[in-house]
């Protein structure tokens, strides 16, 4: 199966897969930037050791704080909701 991790961005949001099948969620204000220190090891402590594969989902945001509402409503759901709801093809 194909690891899979979201992450919210500023102005977009987006799913990554991860090697252990997990599902992570985080903000950015440039998701490409993030998105390379996360495949190299670099950022939060729990993407050094589950780094993403690809880029699955992603949704813009007008601002910071609508971007994180974003975020912990999807925090909140269980791994088929998000896959089921965001139409993440894994």
């Amino acid at each position: 199966a194909c690891l899979v991790g979201s992450e919210m961005c500023i102005r977009d949001s987006l799913y990554t897969p991860l090697r252990d099948n997990t599902l992570y969620t985080g903000i950015t204000n440039n998701l490409k930037k993030r998105f390379h220190m996360h495949t190299h090891g670099k950022g939060g402590a729990y993407t050094r050791s589950h780094k993403p594969q690809k880029i699955l989902y992603k949704k813009r945001a007008a601002t910071k704080s609508e971007a994180l509402k974003h975020e912990a409503e999807i925090k909140k759901w269980s791994r088929t909701k998000k896959i089921t709801t965001l139409k993440l093809k894994l």
